[in-house]
């Protein structure tokens, strides 16, 4: 590493940001370096004031609203915050290029993935001859098969993981000196997750390139920063050699995140419970149409002859990547999808009952999503929220008796009832999702599907989450189909695990043995990419 004068150099720097005559400080006089050839991680949970920090590096908040009362930030010696705008157009994408969070919102919907790197590549004066070249060279670079066939496509044909590769393709056109991170592995599954990191850290190596990446994500900051600098309330508390930050944290709020992760075990297995719910042969097929007269030339096969067993007070754990079929699986045996095979529920079958027939049973059959900011209405309170299935599955009870409800909801999860009369947007990620459990739990079911619960929540959050659904299920001897690709939740929560790949079952059994003993490859490289065992083997994982 370089002991000459700093890439970046960011000194006392802070953001306030001013809404209606009112001025909030996002950033508190932060300070840190990077060296040529250095990755720097800035490590916090949300509102953190990590990723408001990078943004303002390139200048990219919204201003007026955002301003900086203090610090300044050097790259290469020239002061960015006091530069002019045609200064900054010429350092973005040329010196500093940045990837961010979810790819899908970042690349336009209505341009070819050939356009929008032409583009890129237009506008910082590449000839146009060379563009078409150049583009293969960087879908090539960042590992996208068959380049050749895929300039034509758009982002909604690409996987997450492709299209993150198309973003990084984007920013490394001009071969930047500092790449800005902003969370780009945050939407992606474990082993996509592990592909993606290791094309980062290789192509840093290959290109001398300097990084600043942005996480939440402690497992992460391990594989890839050799510096880590921790925030918390707009400051920076610790800052050190990654090695040193792991086995000898110092302020309580490092030691409070290496603390995070879900921990504990699920409880213990009973093989004699009651059976709630059953899948026998279960297919959700979606047939593919052509031509004028719509005839079915072949099917989507997103679900295929799979058995399903779920008892009381137990949980059985669905993992896999994105598009194996377990979300698809589960809003089949809720009955919320029509499909074919044997379903039963407390001895019932219900997979020929209509959605008439099924809305009394709805009470006992819960859903907790993943995204409680989609899955809540903003224009409910979140006493109506709560109190809403009640008003459907109980009218006879009282607005008091109702309300009263709500309130032991509320407290059984953890939240204040006192906070029943705000709005969801009044409220953290950790804290809507609690709102979303409390509204699955009002009605006592015996059975709940919780898709992906803990997946857009911080590393200590998901361990608060994982906790309450562990007391719930003790207290309510409740039934869980946990769907996730994160393992490490699963671990801490599932009885028993189904792993899926495209819409079949390819490994099941009881937790320990399948996070101890994998037999197949594919459930093999889940395990390596989740628990850092070693990147996933090349070939067992599609992209």
């Amino acid at each position: 590493m370089s002991t000459s004068s700093p890439l970046l150099s960011v000194r006392d720097l802070s953001v306030a940001f001013t809404q209606g005559g009112r001025t909030t400080t996002a950033v508190d006089r932060i300070s840190f370096d990077i060296a040529d050839g250095e990755t720097v991680a800035l490590v916090g949970e949300s509102g953190s004031g990590k990723s408001v920090s990078a943004l303002s590096v390139l200048k990219l908040l919204q201003y007026p609203a955002a301003s900086h009362p203090s610090g300044e930030i050097r790259f290469r010696d020239r002061d960015l915050l006091s530069a002019s705008d045609a200064e900054l157009r010429r350092v973005r994408g040329n010196e500093i290029a940045m990837i961010f969070q979810e790819p899908m919102t970042s690349l336009n919907p209505l341009h070819s993935i050939e356009k929008q790197i032409g583009e890129t590549l237009k506008l910082h004066g590449f000839e146009e001859k060379t563009i078409p070249g150049r583009i293969l060279e960087l879908l090539d670079q960042v590992g996208i098969r068959d380049a050749q066939k895929r300039l034509k496509a758009y982002p909604h044909q690409l996987s997450g993981g492709q299209r993150q590769r198309v973003m990084i393709a984007m920013a490394l056109a001009n071969q930047p000196k500092l790449l800005i991170a902003d969370e780009p592995t945050t939407a992606l599954d474990v082993t996509v997750q592990a592909q993606i990191l290791k094309l980062l850290d290789d192509l840093k190596r290959e290109q001398g390139m300097s990084m600043l990446f942005i996480t939440h994500d402690l497992g992460i900051v391990r594989r890839i920063a050799d510096r880590v600098c921790v925030m918390t309330d707009g400051k920076i508390v610790e800052t050190g050699p990654t090695e040193k930050i792991f086995t000898d944290p110092q302020h309580d709020y490092t030691k409070h995140l290496l603390a995070a992760e879900p921990k504990g075990q699920p409880i213990l297995l009973d093989e004699g419970a009651e059976t709630v719910l059953t899948g026998e042969a279960v297919k959700v097929w979606f047939p593919i149409r052509k031509g004028l007269t719509r005839k079915t030339v072949d099917n989507i096969k997103a679900v295929d002859g799979v058995d399903v067993t779920v008892r009381a007070g137990q949980t059985l754990g669905i993992v896999g990547e994105s598009g194996s079929g377990k979300t698809t699986l589960g809003l089949a045996l809720t009955r919320m999808i029509s499909s074919q095979g044997r379903i039963r529920f407390d001895g019932k079958d219900i997979d020929a009952f209509s959605f008439e027939a099924m809305r009394p049973l709805r009470r006992e059959i819960q859903i907790v999503f993943q995204d409680p900011f989609g899955s809540l209405s903003p224009r409910m309170s979140i006493a109506e929220i709560v109190g809403e299935g009640l008003a459907i599955h109980e009218p006879g009870l009282s607005r008091d008796g109702r309300d009263q409800r709500v309130v032991e909801a509320l407290q059984e999860v953890g939240l204040d009832p006192e906070t029943r009369f705000r709005y969801p947007h009044e409220f953290s990620g950790g804290q809507r999702q609690r709102v979303a459990i409390a509204r699955a739990m009002v009605l006592k079911p015996k059975f709940v599907m919780l898709d992906e619960p803990t997946s857009a929540l911080d590393m200590s959050v998901q361990a608060q989450v994982v906790d309450l659904l562990r007391d719930l299920q003790r207290k309510h001897n409740l039934a869980y189909l946990f769907i996730s690709h994160d393992l490490k939740v699963v671990r801490a929560l599932a009885n028993e695990v189904m792993v899926m790949r495209n819409g079949e079952v390819v490994e099941q059994g009881l937790s320990n043995e399948i996070f101890d003993a994998p037999k197949t490859d594919y459930t093999k490289a889940l395990m390596a990419a989740a628990f850092d065992i070693e990147v996933a083997p090349a070939g067992v994982v599609s992209e």
